[in-house]
């Protein structure tokens, strides 16, 4: 691989972008961080996948706008009607089915986020579940608006869902990023460190690393569909994993019976 760069210690999976100069996303490194979340994904001994930026004070810059330019030639040369251009990129890209590889990866994933994370970068922390800021000189958030197009990885979709309707859409209308300290206030990260993101981001991941792997994928399995459901829905099926769960899961039953034990421990003064 030649866009990112893999590191493995002791259940933590770190991915690191690199794509000097500029640290823009393309297609070919989609397409390597693709192949990566199918092997990690299926990899039972990695429990916490981090990613970081390679080149000094970037982690996604955004997408590589001339491929976006060539990716509009072909389509107008094409003379496809709009309606068939709409239903094609509607079913499937390769990018979403990476991003959505990402945000359904059943390990917890973190974003830590050491410099410019615009466009389709920001598309892409919105995928993980935690997201760390570092201090820094640099923007993230959402500035298609600015270029003429809109975020069309998930950005209007994710980031609604994350810190609402109406404070999406001021800053997705008028392209507006803000550093990572504000990026922390407005909820678009969750952490914003003085020190370094991905000693942060390593930190949470060995706190995650030492729960069941189980009951972390069923539980994020079950807040990510939430959305999706209505409220009973989302409910039936949090029984049933929740049953499924505590049915077929050794480490769930060991893990509790410490935990009773312990309690019992202290009750009697031990």
């Amino acid at each position: 691989m030649t866009l990112t760069k893999l590191d493995i210690d002791q259940g933590i999976a770190t991915v690191t972008f690199a794509n000097p100069p500029r640290g823009y996303m393309n297609a070919a490194q989609m397409q390597e961080i693709d192949q990566l979340a199918e092997e990690l994904t299926a990899d039972d001994a990695i429990r916490v996948v981090v990613f970081t930026g390679g080149i000094e004070n970037i982690f996604i810059r955004h997408y590589d706008v001339a491929e976006i330019l060539g990716f509009a030639d072909a389509l107008q040369k094409s003379a496809m009607e709009p309606d068939a251009v709409f239903e094609r990129a509607r079913a499937e890209t390769a990018l979403s089915r990476t991003f959505d590889k990402v945000d359904r990866m059943p390990k917890p994933t973190i974003a830590a986020i050491n410099g410019f994370c615009q466009g389709g970068g920001f598309e892409f922390a919105l995928c993980c579940d935690l997201r760390i800021a570092q201090a820094g000189d640099y923007r993230i958030g959402l500035p298609e608006t600015n270029v003429g197009i809109f975020p069309g990885a998930g950005g209007t979709e994710r980031l609604p869902r994350l810190i609402g309707e109406a404070r999406a859409l001021e800053l997705i209308l008028r392209g507006r990023t803000v550093g990572p300290e504000e990026a922390a206030r407005l909820g678009l990260v969750h952490e914003y460190v003085e020190g370094s993101a991905i000693e942060r981001a390593r930190e949470l991941a060995r706190e995650l690393a030492a729960k069941s792997p189980r009951g972390l994928a069923d539980a994020k399995a079950q807040v990510k569909s939430a959305a999706c459901l209505s409220l009973a829905d989302g409910l039936a099926n949090g029984r049933g994993r929740f049953a499924a769960l505590v049915a077929g899961d050794p480490d769930a039953v060991r893990l509790m019976k410490e935990f009773v034990a312990g309690d019992e421990d202290i009750n009697r003064g031990g």
